[in-house]
């Protein structure tokens, strides 16, 4: 899942950096809003991947806890998933998270920024 994850990262960092060099080349800012749309997707997509992984490492924490307590069953063996709760709770846990939200707030703030680029370069007397 944290592989997912990078991927997730790597491959929005990659469309909006072609969305960006299509704003230099056409020097129309208004293109950048349309980088908000691959930022917004993989935001989604990385925030399940980790609130996947964060319901797999709670099941698997509470198998240890069964091993050492000596209270597994025979059917705790073979399984292999994480518990029937709804995952909307896991999923806004996982979106105020430190791999989350400094990565995607630094990404739309960037796109903010080359939005705005020429009203920042008439304020700066460029």
């Amino acid at each position: 899942m944290g592989s997912n994850s990078t991927s997730c990262k790597i491959q929005c960092v990659v469309l909006v950096a072609g969305v960006i060099v299509l704003v230099a080349q056409t020097k129309t800012s208004s293109y950048a809003l349309l980088a908000f749309i691959p930022t917004c997707l993989f935001l989604c997509l990385d925030v399940y991947y980790l609130a996947l992984e964060f319901r797999f490492r709670k099941a698997y924490n509470d198998f240890v806890c069964k091993l050492h307590k000596d209270e597994i069953m025979l059917e705790d063996l073979y399984i292999v998933q994480p518990e029937n709760a709804p995952i909307r709770e896991s999923l806004f846990g996982r979106l105020r998270s430190m791999a989350v939200l400094p990565f995607y707030g630094a990404l739309a703030l960037m796109i903010i920024l080359v939005w705005q680029f020429n009203c920042i370069k008439t304020l700066l007397g460029f």
